[in-house]
């Protein structure tokens, strides 16, 4: 599955938690994480979405690292299982199920 539609599913299921997921573009900071997601009551957390063969650009792993060494959570998310732990990682289980079962994982 593409980045693109990977994207689209976590937007998507954020918002049916009440959630918000911010697509995050910082002029003159390339490589910054690709969305922001914020669900109600908690910190927000960083998201690096990729296909399930993509991988880091150094850029983008030198921006995580300086995310993480300011406190902050940064996810990096491979295909549709990532997205799937993603939110069981934050303990939305049934919407992890929901997405092992509509997509095979």
């Amino acid at each position: 599955m593409r980045e693109k539609e990977l994207e689209k599913i976590l937007v998507g299921e954020a918002k049916k938690l009440g959630g918000r997921a911010y697509k995050w573009v910082s002029p003159g900071n390339d490589g910054v994480p690709d969305r922001i997601v914020i669900f109600p009551g908690r910190a927000p957390v960083f998201v690096e979405l990729k296909s399930e063969t993509g991988r880091l650009s150094a850029l983008q792993s030198v921006q995580i690292n300086r995310l993480r060494d300011l406190g902050q959570t940064v996810c990096v998310v491979k295909g549709i299982d990532g997205v799937s732990q993603f939110f069981q990682d934050l303990g939305f289980e049934e919407t992890s199920k929901s997405l092992d079962c509509k997509y095979d994982v």
